[in-house]
């Protein structure tokens, strides 16, 4: 393959951005709008185009002789060069999970691209303050995630992860004149910069003791011998290197499970697993279209993308994958009970997007290659593919809702179903989706995660498939409150809720097709472990689809119950639980909890008495020093008056005195 392809995906959202930052205030909204859109469409091409080459193409750098996907360097450019074997590089990588990860991305950006030129915009169709700087930040933002998927090695990716951190920064806090989106803005970018110190410094130990930052090097033997026991042979290399360190072990753990542990915990940061998941929840304070972009389907899923494209350093190590699936697992859980309290419906679908998140690290966990040849990791990927067309599709609803009725609140929309038909069906089946409701996608690839938790332990299964029911419950409450329980009265001097016009109407209808019939995708012959296809359908467990589908119909059931007609029902739940209900409103309290140990700990008691000391005892110290200095000077100043006379009786002084002492010493 040539490499100028693969040059202009990663050029285009750049040079957009550059020319939109630049020049976009002498250039008109609608002109910023049409080029920004018109960029992401021709990268959504070249990467379309990239991608079909690589699964279908069937060329010999990208597939061998037994039919297994291998890893392909379009290109990779020395960059940074420490020592002979430790050289940073710059360069261009496909394989089953960068090539679909370019589809995913593109596909969710240019969705948004488009979304934006509606909802940017008022009732009278005059554009927002700051519309081309809000393309740019977008463009930038694509680049970024694109940048980090295709990397070649560790280190190039932790470059664009901290750009995927920057530009996320700037888009949540779009709306700088508003103090909630520019706290929103801060959290984030502090509580990603904690976890990313984890991350580089995971990055460093790795490093040091394989002597390489390349993924072709750490995972596999090489480029074009990319088979099983060709991996597990390099891995064991790797291990042993690990083990006759100078320094193999620290505090109980090996040296590569604590450098494991550390990458995983920028992966935590950014897909905000507990306890870093406090920033999500809050960057809803941006524009709707950042949140179906940013935290719905492509950044949050990049510390998942990082885990499995470490993955097979993480075999080596059960204690990370057991940390992984614990973490997954109680992420899962908890999101999902905190957004079934949730009045804010941006807030609930965030909350949904970490419990799934959270899905998708606990496959990950319990992936293993002797069953089914590693079912977990093609489920990961199979579920990330899926929901962030689903979860893309609830945020751009949620938006169109939120335009039409200009309120986040779910108790200011209720029966919106008569007035926004178009936004009705495609919320619908985006929660359709996501609840596991066959035929939709979000059917088989829950069950396939599930699937892969049963074959691990049954705990797993069990807890994993109560947050199932926990989801479809939550999102089909957020869907009666929406669109059914009883209507009110439009307030006075507001138009009509109505669907939106075609530039927000076609991404939803675009990602509901999507949704309806990505299920029904190969993908494990596109994506599984090793590059070796996987015909999951051949051992689809009909058993686990039966029960997860009882299960999700339950959930629906009874949030049809509580919620489709007003009652009293719900309130008397509330009543019957009110301690869990309140906690679950406040989100456990953590971020409370955050603020108690940064203002109450770690400023009142630790910072405040370093001030003090600072102030008093330091500047103190140099203060008196400055003042015995000036009073010492202003005693002595005499001695430089001037005055010959005063200068001769000083020396004639000073030399009979040191006569005297001279006299003293020799007697």
């Amino acid at each position: 393959m040539e490499a100028t392809i693969p040059v202009l995906i990663l050029a285009i959202p750049l040079f957009m951005f550059l020319l939109l930052g630049l020049l976009g205030k002498f250039m008109s909204h609608k002109m910023a709008g049409i080029l920004g859109t018109a960029g992401m469409g021709i990268t959504l091409v070249l990467a379309y185009y990239t991608a079909y080459l690589y699964f279908f193409s069937g060329a010999p750098e990208f597939v061998d002789a037994a039919g297994n996907r291998l890893q392909f360097l379009v290109f990779n450019q020395d960059w940074l060069q420490f020592y002979d074997k430790l050289v940073i590089r710059i360069g261009f990588l496909l394989d089953p999970i960068s090539a679909m990860m370019l589809v995913v991305i593109t596909t969710i950006s240019f969705m948004v691209h488009l979304y934006s030129n509606g909802y940017m915009r008022d009732h009278h169709g005059v554009y927002e303050h700051g519309f081309q700087r809000f393309y740019a930040f977008l463009a930038l933002f694509s680049f970024s995630m694109l940048g980090l998927v295709v990397a070649t090695n560790i280190f190039q990716m932790y470059i664009f992860w901290e750009l995927v951190g920057a530009s996320s920064y700037l888009l949540i806090g779009f709306y700088y004149v508003k103090p909630s989106a520019v706290s929103a803005s801060k959290k984030a970018f502090i509580v990603t910069r904690f976890a990313d110190l984890g991350f580089l410094i995971g990055i460093l130990i790795l490093s040091f003791y394989t002597g390489t930052f390349n993924f072709t090097e750490l995972t596999s033997a090489g480029v074009g011998e990319n088979t099983f026991a060709v991996s597990l042979s390099t891995a064991e290399n790797i291990k042993n290197i690990f083990a006759t360190s100078a320094a193999p072990v620290f505090m109980g753990g090996s040296v590569l499970t604590w450098a494991l542990v550390l990458i995983f915990m920028g992966g935590m940061g950014k897909s905000a697993m507990l306890p870093l998941h406090i920033w999500l929840p809050d960057a809803m304070e941006g524009p709707t279209p950042v949140s179906a972009l940013i935290h719905a389907a492509t950044m949050v899923v990049a510390g998942v993308y990082l885990v499995t494209r470490l993955f097979p350093l993480y075999l080596m190590e059960g204690v990370s994958l057991t940390i992984i699936t614990v973490v997954g697992a109680v992420t899962a859980f908890y999101a999902a009970m905190v957004a079934c309290a949730q009045i804010d419906i941006k807030r609930v679908l965030a909350f949904s997007t970490i419990s799934q998140i959270a899905f998708m690290m606990v496959s990950l966990g319990v992936a293993r290659p002797e069953f089914h040849e590693g079912l977990g990791y093609m489920a990961s990927m199979f579920h990330l593919f899926t929901h962030a067309m689903f979860k893309a599709l609830l945020f751009l609803g949620a938006g169109a809702i939120i335009h039409a009725v200009g309120s986040n609140d779910y108790t200011a929309m209720h029966g919106l179903r008569k007035h926004m038909p178009v936004t009705h069906i495609t919320f619908l089946i985006g929660c359709l989706a996501i609840a596991g409701i066959i035929p939709f996608s979000g059917f088989f690839s829950k069950d396939e995660i599930l699937s892969a938790c049963l074959g691990h332990n049954w705990v797993a299964y069990v807890w994993m498939s109560l947050v199932a029911g926990l989801t479809a419950f939550y999102m089909f409450r957020l869907y009666f409150l929406i669109f059914w329980w009883k209507e009110h009265k439009v307030p006075q001097g507001h138009h009509q809720p109505h669907d939106q016009p075609w530039t927000m109407t076609v991404p939803l209808i675009i990602l509901a097709a999507i949704s309806c019939v990505a299920g029904f995708i190969p993908f494990g012959n596109l994506v599984s472990w090793d590059g070796v296809p996987y015909d999951f359908m051949a051992h689809f467990d009909w058993s686990v689809a039966a029960v997860s589908l009882v299960v999700a119909i339950l959930g629906i059931l009874i949030a049809w119950r509580m919620y489709c007609k007003e009652n009293a029902l719900p309130e008397k739940m509330r009543k019957a639980l009110p301690n869990l209900w309140t906690w679950c409103f406040h989100r456990f309290y953590w971020d409370e909890l955050y603020m108690f140990i940064t203002h109450k700990i770690i400023f009142d008691r630790v910072c405040r008495p370093i001030a003090w000391f600072d102030r008093h005892v330091i500047d103190g110290t140099m203060n008196g020093l400055a003042y015995v200095t000036n009073k010492a000077s202003f005693a002595i100043r005499g001695l430089q008056s001037g005055k010959i006379q005063s200068y001769v009786w000083i020396y004639l002084v000073g030399a009979l005195l040191l006569g005297i002492i001279t006299a003293l010493c020799v007697m």
